[in-house]
């Protein structure tokens, strides 16, 4: 039954490329990160335009080692794109997640989505438009970058392929949890201030608080922001709100806890959905950072494969 609804969810996100074997790479160059290594990388993910990214390890490494692959921010930073990775953002904790998974053991890949960073130069209302025009979809091709990034982080000799999981705040979140729920690959999620019910931000009159690459042609006819989730159970999966974030109506919140806590207890794994709230807005506080380096930490540690 999930996998039948991980078919329908795909079939939502327009035409996207072939899906044709590991995905090709290059290496621009690597540094000192400052206590890890830093790798600077150009993948094809789609065929369509290169897409550089950024891979940081611990400098020293034994065997295979667990990794997280982050999604940035929108926030109308075109931008900073991966550089999020490596130097944070207005709406993250002081220390860059690179810093901070890298010091937990693990890897982290991070590539410029479609108009950020090196990837940018053209407007998201321009795209959004030329692809909808070809029978493609801004976020199914976002999507598509995601899958194929995970496919290159696979292939990596120092990566544990039963130890992967995906994180981001804000666009990173909803990319995160919309990968999560269609590539079980995909071993834990950690969201953050984005978990947003899609009829209740419509009745909040805050359609406008995402931009165009958000929206997917007549998604509302077939699934809930609740449904998609659910596709995770039963693997782990942390998600934090704000309270005061306008892009998660609390309401909408509720209803989507009600949907996962029941497919997470008819999966037998109640335990592994954990949802928190804050008294905040639209960012990471200094607990939710703690509890997310917790989560990942427990989550990805536990299991070991040589």
């Amino acid at each position: 039954m999930q996998e039948e609804r991980r078919r329908k969810l795909r079939s939502l996100l327009g035409d996207l490329p072939p899906f044709r074997g590991t995905p090709r790479s290059s290496l621009r160059g690597a540094r000192d990160g400052g206590g890890y290594l830093l790798e600077h990388l150009v993948l094809d993910l789609n065929g369509l335009e290169p897409v550089p990214a950024y891979f940081a390890r611990p400098r020293e490494i034994s065997g295979r080692i667990p990794c997280v692959l982050y999604h940035h921010a929108h926030g109308g930073d075109y931008a900073r794109g991966k550089r999020e990775l490596i130097e944070g953002s207005p709406l993250l904790q002081p220390e860059p997640y690179a810093r901070a998974l890298t010091a937990l053991g693990f890897g982290v890949l991070c590539i410029d989505q479609w108009l950020f960073g090196e990837r940018g130069g053209r407007s998201e209302s321009s795209l959004f438009k030329e692809m909808l025009w070809n029978g493609r979809v801004l976020w199914g091709m976002m999507i598509h970058d995601a899958v194929r990034s995970l496919d290159y982080l696979c292939s990596r000799p120092e990566v544990d392929t039963a130890r992967i999981g995906v994180m981001g705040l804000s666009m990173g979140s909803t990319l995160s949890w919309w990968l999560a729920a269609l590539d079980t690959r995909i071993a834990a999620c950690a969201d953050i201030c984005c978990l947003t019910d899609y009829r209740s931000l419509i009745d909040a009159g805050h359609l406008d608080g995402h931009g165009l690459y958000y929206y997917v042609p007549s998604l509302l006819k077939h699934f809930t922001a609740g449904q998609i989730n659910a596709l995770m159970a039963p693997r782990p999966h942390l998600s934090l709100v704000g309270n005061h974030d306008p892009l998660t109506p609390p309401e909408g919140v509720d209803h989507i806890d009600r949907e996962v806590r029941e497919a997470y207890a008819s999966a037998g794994a109640p335990g592994a959905w954990d949802l928190r709230r804050y008294d905040t807005g639209h960012g990471e506080t200094a607990e939710m950072r703690e509890t997310v380096l917790e989560f990942l930490s427990s989550v990805l540690t536990k299991k070991k494969t040589t």
